[in-house]
């Protein structure tokens, strides 16, 4: 069954980690309705809702992408780059532990699961502002013996590997190109976003249907030309926080 980890909005989300964004206020119920928005729309596309606490005293725990990678046969915790974001990992690798055997990546690696854009076997890993070459390599000598290949892609536009490109199924990326090193990614077709949305490569994918932030009509549209079923979803109140879509859950067959 398709299962998606998730976890509540914390109150402190109001003072959350900024990189490439500009701080501006947060309506923290506005938030916490916007992710419970985001949390039906998963279910409307079958995913079953493993829904954590929220952590008060954890600002960006919403964001359980980032602590692990699940895999079909493990899930890897890791040693997230914001150091003030590092008590997360260990709720979320309680939560996995009914469905994976765990491995860990260790510090002085880091590395932050919106940095990991997995297509079957192949793992892109970003070197980010919050991943770094150690903890690509720990990934890539816990993984390689289950037969993924691991590829260091350079990010320098934004947060997070897949702040700028996403799998949005039919062997199809959307992205923006000029925040990573799109040479490492190849034999793949690209959907650019448009170039007044930068940072509307973030879409979350479920078969032909694309969930994608309501805020980027024009890149919309150019999923849709390439025949595309589109879901908007409002998640302004998120986007504040230097939020997409991916990394507000964690999605996998549970067995």
């Amino acid at each position: 069954m398709l299962t998606a980890i998730t976890r509540g909005v914390s109150p402190a989300i109001v003072n959350c980690e900024l990189t490439f964004v500009a701080r501006t206020a947060i309506d923290y119920a506005k938030a916490v309705e916007q992710h419970r928005a985001y949390e039906s729309l998963l279910e409307h596309f079958g995913a079953k809702i493993l829904s954590l606490p929220a952590e008060p005293a954890l600002a960006d725990s919403m964001f359980v992408e980032d602590p692990a990678i699940v895999l079909d046969e493990l899930a890897v915790i890791f040693p997230l780059g914001s150091e003030s974001r590092r008590a997360e990992a260990a709720s979320i690798a309680k939560a996995l532990t009914p469905f994976r055997e765990l491995h860990y990546v260790s510090l002085p690696g880091t590395v932050e699961g919106g940095d990991i854009l997995r297509i079957g076997k192949q793992l892109f890993a970003g070197l980010s502002k919050r991943t770094n070459a150690e903890g690509i390599g720990q990934l890539r000598a816990i993984v390689e013996k289950y037969h993924y290949t691991v590829t260091e892609v350079p990010v320098t536009g934004c947060l997070h590997l897949k702040s700028a490109v996403t799998s949005v199924g039919r062997d199809t990326l959307l992205g923006n190109r000029g925040w990573f090193d799109a040479s490492r990614i190849s034999g793949h077709l690209w959907i650019d976003v448009d170039a007044q949305e930068p940072h509307a490569a973030n879409a979350l994918a479920f078969g032909n249907s694309v969930i994608l932030p309501a805020s980027f009509p024009l890149t919309r549209e150019r999923l849709e030309a390439h025949g595309f079923e589109v879901t908007p979803l409002d998640i302004s109140e998120l986007q504040k926080a230097e939020s997409g879509l991916t990394c507000s859950s964690l999605l996998f067959d549970a067995r």
